[in-house]
């Protein structure tokens, strides 16, 4: 007897503080209850036969409201509730999904002499995002970065970076990540497991994915954004030189803070504009 449901978001993931609010023909409220952390709801709170109207709420999210038929076994089984995230922030649709370069970018910044940051980007990259059907946490993400074109807007600096100090680019040309997983980390935010090649080192490198939304274009596509950020250590790619200027400061950092700025495009290839 009682009141079941299940609360989900339209990508799948529970909604673990959604509250549904039952109320009578007239208007009543006759039961209240909250939603556990897998985003089930079981109250055992017989209901008189009859209809009823069934409103779920969460924040974050746009209210969802139906109709339920309350039987003679004082059981209402509401089944799956889909809540839609308020601003539009869905998922993209699942399949295929084309990293637009042109209105994208690959950006990293260092620390240089311990006082103020060096910003540099990738200029040519490709990449393609795999949007699952039925579990989104299988979705993939494989992108290319070509190693030379490094561009930090100062030419000495960059011939550096392309050496062997660094990138070492005329012996491993190319910068790899594939993801391996994603898991939820709040509202429209998630963590893409994944792995990292540069300098024919492998390391496992989360990023923090804020997805952004989604909107057509003028060429008659849809696309989507997404912001993820993450840091790398020098060192875990065999990165180490270091001139110190000072005691306990060098040059340029060891850490680096990437910032990644993405537009894709549903499908495949790139529309021409």
């Amino acid at each position: 007897m009682g009141l079941t449901a299940r609360i989900r978001t339209r990508d799948g993931w529970a909604v673990s503080h959604a509250v549904v609010t039952v109320t009578d023909m007239t208007g009543t409220q006759v039961l209240r209850a909250e939603a556990d952390t897998e985003g089930a709801v079981h109250d055992p709170t017989p209901l008189t036969p009859g209809a009823y109207t069934v409103i779920v709420t969460a924040v974050g999210y746009a209210p969802a409201a139906s109709s339920a038929i309350v039987t003679a076994s004082g059981r209402a089984e509401i089944g799956n509730v889909t809540l839609a995230r308020q601003g539009g922030n869905e998922l993209p649709p699942p399949g295929p999904w084309t990293v637009d370069p042109a209105h994208s970018s690959v950006g990293a910044v260092a620390q240089h002499l311990g006082i103020s940051s060096v910003h540099g980007r990738f200029t040519d990259f490709s990449a393609t995002i795999e949007i699952a059907p039925d579990d989104v946490s299988k979705s993939r993400v494989e992108a290319v970065i070509t190693a030379a074109s490094i561009d930090t807007g100062n030419g000495t600096r960059d011939g550096h970076l392309k050496s062997p100090d660094f990138l070492d680019v005329e012996t491993y040309p190319q910068i790899t990540y594939r993801s391996t997983g994603l898991t939820p980390a709040g509202s429209d935010r998630w963590t893409v497991h994944g792995e990292l090649t540069m300098r024919g080192i492998a390391r496992p490198v989360d990023l923090d994915l804020a997805y952004l939304g989604t909107g057509g274009d003028p060429w008659g596509g849809t696309r989507a954004a997404f912001r993820a950020t993450t840091e790398l250590h020098r060192e875990d790619f065999a990165m180490n030189y270091n001139q110190v200027i000072q005691a306990g400061i060098s040059a340029i950092g060891t850490t680096l803070k990437v910032e990644l700025d993405v537009q894709a495009v549903q499908g495949v290839p790139l529309p021409q504009a």
